[in-house]
């Protein structure tokens, strides 16, 4: 008894709990000033989209924040919860050890040493009274909360890295927009050698494009065709003549009276609006993390078949993004066959369910799942050992590491750039389309017509129904420069 009460608050030294206490929140401070001063250079920049990642980011630390002080607060009241033995007498996540028969232990002393994780200490004594166990410990419920602490920091780490390196990729693409967009500046016979020069590399491009996807019998096979897709996205993902058909694909469709339209920049602004979708972590992720930890049993080896998923789904994404383009330069070929305008028509059709945005949802389930894997392997690393029965076999162990080494970086390098790229071929244009300047023309415009008392419909019509983008980028330049 006095050793109980000597370790509570009431018999702790006041200058440990005031220090204890300034350092809490002194950490806290700095973390809230760095995020702030973060979020007003992003505001600096006029990286809007960025920003709104950044709020997004703090919405799910302030959830973490939350599920910690349920934990906290409620884990005495769990610990108190009485359940009878056979309940939780099976589904470990390490195999239950052998009784012996020369050395019998009661019901409740056996289920605490062959629980491990989800029951390690003594259980309450009202619970032995009534010849129940506890339902888990208070030293399960604080590994639990570390857990989902560590699969936030690796979801966000692991999104922030595929993003960046996904940018530098694409940002080496810039010289491919400057080489479609210069223009010959000289006058007279010079002008005119360089304007046919330029029109007869832009021809070698697009007759580059067709011939790698669609020339010979051979390449118009369904077969070989996403054969070939499936292995491309392993080298050169995207190269120059595909970035140049596509870009020309857009212009004509959504631009067609803006050809120097900056569509690698357009690209860039898009990424980063959906940047805030995928560093988020949405309610049916958490429930994939529930069934997950419900399958960790041992002797299942779940985890090591369940890091085949997300590298199955990203090579999914990859054939199917590499397929849509052939498609589209087959598609241009039998328009030819039929004597039709010979241009590539993008168009929603090409995509599952003819939802473009199916590819990000999967993207941002491949890098959740990836970073669950590796999260829940440092964090039995650091909180039970190397040599842990939860770790499992060091022939399991290395193919998962190996594997989310893997989706990394293919998801990085191959599967985003691409994503980036193709889902431009929807029948519709992003957001991003617009500059930071023009979006907030419109939400003006919106907001004005709103308060004029105009119908929601027609509010809803303006809004879901814009001109042409080059015609507000005209109209703004016109205000600007009167």
């Amino acid at each position: 008894m006095a050793e109980a009460t000597s370790g509570s608050l009431e018999y702790t030294p006041t200058w440990v709990v005031a220090f204890i206490c300034f350092i809490i929140v002194l950490l806290s401070l700095l973390a809230e000033r760095g995020l702030h001063h973060l979020g007003k250079c992003l505001k600096r920049r006029q990286q809007d989209a960025l920003f709104e990642a950044l709020q997004k980011l703090k919405e799910e630390l302030m959830l973490l924040g939350f599920i910690s002080l349920m934990l906290t607060v409620s884990q005495a009241a769990i610990r108190h919860i009485c359940v009878p033995p056979a309940l939780v007498n099976n589904m470990f996540p390490c195999k239950k050890p052998l009784e012996k028969h020369d050395a019998p232990k009661s019901s409740h002393s056996v289920i605490i040493n062959a629980r491990h994780l989800l029951s390690t200490g003594e259980s309450p004594d009202h619970c032995a009274a009534k010849g129940q166990v506890p339902l888990v410990s208070v030293e399960a419920l604080h590994q639990l909360h570390i857990f989902i602490f560590v699969l936030a920091v690796f979801h966000v780490i692991f999104c922030a890295s595929t993003m960046v390196l996904g940018g530098a990729r694409i940002q080496q693409w810039k010289h491919w927009e400057d080489w479609f967009k210069k223009r010959p500046s000289q006058k007279g016979t010079t002008r005119r050698g360089h304007a046919h020069a330029h029109a007869h590399e832009l021809f070698s491009a697009n007759h580059e494009f067709f011939e790698m996807h669609a020339g010979g019998f051979w390449r118009r096979s369904v077969v070989i065709s996403w054969l070939r897709s499936f292995f491309k996205q392993f080298y050169g993902s995207v190269t120059k003549s595909e970035y140049i058909a596509l870009r020309q694909a857009f212009i004509m469709s959504h631009c067609r009276t803006n050809p120097s339209f900056d569509f690698h920049k357009y690209m860039l602004r898009t990424l980063e609006i959906d940047f805030k979708k995928v560093v988020s972590i949405s309610w049916y992720l958490w429930l994939f993390v529930v069934v997950f930890l419900l399958l960790n049993v041992g002797g299942w080896n779940t985890y090591f078949w369940l890091s085949f998923l997300p590298l199955i789904l990203l090579l999914m994404v990859g054939a199917k993004l590499e397929y849509i383009i052939s498609s589209l330069a087959l598609d241009v070929s039998e328009k030819r066959n039929r004597a039709e305008e010979a241009v590539i028509t993008p168009s929603d059709e090409l995509f599952w369910f003819h939802r473009p945005g199916i590819v990000l949802q999967l993207i941002h389930f491949i890098l959740f799942q990836n970073s669950f894997e590796i999260a829940f392997f440092f964090w039995i690393l650091f909180t039970y050992g190397i040599h842990s029965c939860i770790m499992e076999k060091l022939g399991f162990l290395i193919p998962r590491l190996v594997m989310g080494v893997l989706v990394q970086v293919l998801c990085s390098y191959s599967t985003l750039p691409l994503y980036a790229l193709v889902t431009q071929m929807g029948s519709k244009f992003k957001k991003g389309i617009f500059d930071n300047v023009v979006q907030s023309t419109l939400e003006g415009w919106l907001e004005d017509t709103r308060n004029k008392g105009e119908s929601t419909s027609e509010a809803h019509r303006i809004e879901m129904q814009p001109t042409t983008p080059e015609s507000y980028n005209v109209q703004v330049m016109e205000s600007e420069n009167p």
